[in-house]
């Protein structure tokens, strides 16, 4: 049966993340929570006692990898089902043939990837086979089953929630796949521990990313005559770097006269930063580009020392839009002018970037379950929203909830400068800072 493709043996030239699946528990990495020692979900797979269950997580944490070390070991009918490439009819045919195992006394487990992308109908043909046990469903998904899965398909599964792969998980995958005959267990490859580190850090809790990662740096290694392969940091860069798109519209001048204008206000010097607007206008360029990167430069320069500018800039881009050329060009000088005399603070663009560092070099641990809604019962269970103190209940609307993961509760991005109206910003934030502070003694 074609549904069955996924646990095909034939993987010489599957991707390494396939070609390492795991086919025990005793092979799995991650997930502790879930199949350490004497936890349920081990007791499940390992005692055959299987019932339906929802698979939840993001990428890349074991759901189709657990799904298939229940089919090597279950003694039931194991249907593997994509909710990709299925409608209705594929449904109903597979639940003709679980009904006839039933009557014969054979089990059937139907493992569902993707199950969040069926829709309603489609889940509901499901629904009476649950019921009457025809079928153990078994679906995998990175959404919320609060939100995708009927409530009363929903009601029939018990949900698991797999989480994100730790950093250790991750590196200890990679020196698996290094060493595995299935991997490059067959090869010699150098690679340092600070290299492991740095694609475990990349992946974000994703296994197939390390993997994928790995193999990439592997094969575009440098190859030693011994047929070893090194991987170097810079073949390694080339693999996880995120490169931007460059837009290039009027060639370098371009960028150059855009960069002139920046500088320019940022410097605080009107008459070089309208030189540089005016020349770009000559050229033809589009006054609302102009208008967009005053926009910009009013939050990156400017922020909270003058906020007024924001004001002005988008002002700037609406007078453009109203007048066109060439009338616009007095509203952006006059923007330019202000922005260029404004005081200056890049207290929110060094938060911004600072944040964006930590995103993508740590890992991005779940929103602290305090501070997240519980629209559902499941969600409620699961301790969502727990704990939430409500600001406006407090006198001074302050509490000392804690807003960050754990791994970043310390951290500070917003730092305010003393220039213009941060000043008073500043001195606010300190105030609040302190009154935690002292609550914490």
């Amino acid at each position: 049966m074609e549904q069955m493709s996924l646990f095909d043996n034939r993987k010489e030239y599957a991707p390494l993340a396939s070609r390492l699946r795991p086919e025990s528990l005793s092979d799995f990495i991650g997930q502790e929570h879930l199949l350490g020692q004497g936890k349920m979900l081990r007791q499940i797979i390992e005692r055959d006692q299987i019932s339906s269950m929802i698979f939840w997580g993001p990428p890349g944490v074991g759901k189709t990898t657990l799904a298939s070390i229940i089919a090597g070991c279950t003694k039931a009918e194991f249907i593997n089902f994509s909710a990709v490439t299925s409608g209705i009819k594929e449904i109903k045919e597979v639940m003709a043939q679980a009904e006839n195992a039933r009557k014969l006394g054979v089990r059937t487990v139907m493992f569902v990837d993707e199950i969040h992308r069926f829709n309603k109908a489609q889940q509901d043909a499901f629904l009476p086979f649950v019921e009457k046990g025809s079928i153990l469903l078994i679906g995998a998904t990175t959404e919320n089953p609060s939100f995708e899965i009927n409530a009363a398909l929903l009601s029939r599964c018990r949900v698991f929630v797999l989480k994100a792969l730790t950093e250790e998980n991750l590196v200890q995958l990679l020196k698996n796949a290094i060493k595995a005959p299935a991997g490059f267990g067959n090869q010699t490859i150098h690679i340092t521990e600070e290299q492991l580190l740095a694609i475990a850090k990349v992946a974000n809790g994703d296994a197939r990313t390390a993997l994928n990662t790995l193999e990439m740096a592997v094969l575009n290694g440098e190859l030693a005559p011994d047929a070893s392969v090194t991987v170097t940091n810079e073949g390694l860069e080339q693999c996880i770097n995120r490169k931007s798109l460059l837009y290039d519209k009027n060639g370098e001048e371009h960028y150059n006269l855009i960069s002139a204008l920046h500088k320019s206000m940022r410097n605080s010097d009107p008459d070089a930063a309208i030189y540089y607007m005016q020349r770009m206008l000559e050229s033809g360029e589009n006054p609302l580009y102009i208008a967009r990167r005053l926009i910009r430069f009013a939050s990156e320069d400017i922020g909270m020392a003058d906020s007024g500018a924001l004001q002005v800039a988008i002002g700037a881009y609406q007078a453009c839009h109203f007048n066109g050329m060439p009338e616009c060009d007095v509203n952006l000088a006059h923007a330019v002018t202000y922005l260029s005399m404004a005081p200056k603070s890049n207290a929110l663009y060094v938060a911004c970037e600072e944040a964006k560092k930590d995103i993508r070099t740590r890992r991005t641990d779940p929103v602290p379950l305090q501070i997240c809604n519980a629209p559902t019962k499941l969600m409620e269970e699961l301790a969502y929203g727990k704990g939430y103190e409500y600001a406006h209940d407090y006198e001074n609307k302050l509490t000392r909830m804690q807003c960050l993961p754990d791994a970043l509760a310390d951290r500070r991005y917003y730092r305010p400068t003393s220039q213009g109206k941060e000043r008073e910003v500043k001195e606010r934030l300190e105030e609040i800072r302190e009154w935690k502070k002292e609550k914490e003694k």
